[in-house]
């Protein structure tokens, strides 16, 4: 029994075997939004790093959040739309490994980021005097730089132990690889590592979740007692926020509904299109919402915009006709 355990130095993609027929289709699409993704993220995070106005807490999180919007798909679509095209259907384990830690931090990042903004919009909202004290560039930066350190540090730690897991198969039933793909292919019980990388994924978002519904609730206690202009502009704000963040979370459902019913009740194209949702839907979706939904930042990227414009403009120059 021992004798047959290994570790597959190949993976076999079965998701890109199954989209094989459409692979052009695919990949036009892929590619496409792709380029949105790059750009739209790109465009916003540029604003805020130029314009020192924006130079405040909350536009250096939204910052933050979109730099890992593209962070995220980066660990996607290139090698996607790349075994699209050459109709590859592999990936060494090292290649796999390190899909596994890039979309593990992508996620872990996203849900730490939103703890972050709504704990920023509940003192912002709630303890406006303490709030220059309390929230300030360098804190959120230190903050955000802790959360990329601690977050690596445990993906680490669970990517070791499922990298140690002997396999008795190396075919994956997805167009990437993700930590529980590679749990399911093992030769022993598993259970342990499965049940720790569940529990670690599920206490962070449970516990962006509690510190999202608690502060945005005393928000809009607090919002009750403002005057009509405040109140509209919090109530915009939070909008915004939990927009986002429903994004997000409607991904995450797609991902375990795809996890508890896509075995059993949905084709293969429709399991592994859902399993890619996260890395899609809130990466396009996000710039658009904190572009036209944050009046500031709207303001400024019109600014930017309306430069490019206009410095990428031909002028004409008029010559008069010569007198004869």
């Amino acid at each position: 029994m021992v004798s047959a355990f290994n570790i597959s130095t190949r993976f076999v993609l079965l998701g890109l075997v199954e989209l094989e027929k459409q692979k052009y289709l695919y990949f036009s699409l892929c590619t496409i939004v792709y380029m949105f993704i790059l750009a739209l993220n790109g465009v916003i995070i540029f604003a805020v790093l130029k314009d020192r106005s924006l130079h405040e807490p909350m536009y250096i999180l939204i910052a933050s959040l979109l730099f890992n919007e593209i962070f995220g798909s980066s660990s996607f679509f290139p090698k996607f739309i790349i075994d699209l095209i050459t109709s590859s259907k592999e990936i060494s384990r090292t290649e796999c490994l390190i899909q596994i830690l890039c979309i593990s931090t992508f996620a872990f990042l996203e849900m730490n980021t939103f703890t972050i903004m709504a704990y920023d919009r509940y003192l912002a909202v709630c303890q406006p005097l303490q709030y220059a004290m309390i929230i300030t560039n360098e804190k959120i930066m230190k903050i955000t730089y802790g959360c990329w350190g601690i977050t690596f540090v445990i993906l680490i730690l669970l990517l070791l132990l499922t990298a140690s897991l002997p396999q008795c198969g190396n075919k994956i039933n997805n167009i990437f690889c993700e930590n529980m793909s590679l749990v399911v292919l093992s030769c022993i019980d598993s259970s342990n590592s499965s049940l720790l990388s569940v529990a670690v994924f599920f206490t962070c978002l449970f516990t962006t979740i509690l510190v999202t519904v608690i502060s945005y609730s005393k928000i809009f206690f607090v919002c009750v007692k403002l005057s009509r202009e405040s109140r509209q502009k919090a109530v915009h704000t939070i909008m915004t926020h939990l927009l986002s963040f429903s994004v997000f979370l409607i991904g995450v459902l797609f991902v375990v509904f795809r996890y508890r019913l896509g075995n059993v009740t949905l084709p293969l194209t429709v399991h592994v299109l859902l399993s890619a949702t996260p890395l899609v839907v809130p990466p396009l979706l996000n710039p658009l919402i904190y572009g036209v939904g944050t009046h500031v930042l709207k303001l400024r990227l019109r600014k930017y915009l309306r430069k490019v414009n206009l410095s990428g403009e031909w002028r004409q120059i008029h010559i008069p006709p010569t007198k004869s």
